[in-house]
């Protein structure tokens, strides 16, 4: 039985209330609207018309009450996408897509910070590949679950990201990332076996359905301690994040 078979999917089907998945969405739309636009990152703005354009019809995203998405988080064992204690005092579920370049440049940027947290048993980080991209991403994530399976999910994730870059399509092919298992040193036989495995595909496939159901449609999404926060910001933004989430936590 190949590592694939072995390995328990760990995912629950989340059913989130239509009330919640609305709230989520006003959220993202808020955490957008107090977002400084990077000069380097296009943005696609929808124009309202009438009066539901004026924005003093808009409740201040101070008004809002942030939605409680903790039950994002998995805490399972043998969720091998995870890092960080199962009891670690906060969870941060990070939602993402191998075509990504904020995801990359994220990857890149803040999550070497983050792993301080993970050292210390402060934060477990869980990843949920979307897969927005499509089809090249979706063979990134399963490959990246195939090196999991071999105890490498970090490394593998790194090279997909290496330099804060994306691949273009050609670094995505089945042949493309066998060879950069190969590069890493992992059991090629097996990793191959396990990319093509229907239990690893089925898991990737629920990951991505989860993210979507949550309104993570935006990469890359976070839910941290419970709170959803979107995109590709500041390190600061998520060490204050992640401290205040300790706080509330408590000792």
């Amino acid at each position: 039985m190949s590592g694939a078979e072995q390995h328990r999917a760990g995912t629950r089907h989340l059913l989130v209330p239509a009330a919640i998945l609305a709230v989520a969405a006003l959220l993202i739309a808020l955490v957008l609207w107090m977002r400084p636009v990077e000069q380097s990152e296009p943005a696609v703005t929808a124009v309202p018309t009438g009066p539901a354009a004026q924005s003093s019809n808009l409740p201040h995203p101070s008004e809002v009450a942030l939605p409680d998405l903790s039950t994002a988080e998995r805490r399972d064992a043998e969720d091998l996408l995870a890092e960080g204690p199962v009891d670690a005092p906060v969870v941060m579920v990070v939602f993402t897509d191998y075509q990504c370049p904020y995801c990359a440049r994220w990857s890149h940027e803040t999550l070497p910070e983050l792993r301080d947290y993970v050292e210390r048993g402060e934060l477990r980080i869980e990843w949920r590949d979307v897969n927005v991209y499509g089809e090249d991403s979706e063979r990134a994530a399963r490959a990246s679950l195939a090196a999991a399976i071999q105890g490498e999910h970090t490394a593998y994730h790194q090279a997909l990201f290496a330099g804060g870059e994306i691949r273009g399509a050609s670094g995505l092919t089945e042949q493309a990332l066998i060879d950069l298992a190969d590069e890493l040193g992992l059991d090629t036989q097996q990793f191959t076996e396990d990319l093509r495995s229907e239990q690893v595909a089925r898991t990737i496939s629920e990951n991505a359905a989860e993210g979507l159901e949550l309104g993570a449609v935006t990469t890359p999404s976070f839910v941290i301690g419970g709170v959803p926060s979107v995109g590709a910001q500041p390190t600061e933004h998520f060490l204050a994040q992640i401290d205040e989430a300790l706080e509330k936590a408590g000792p």
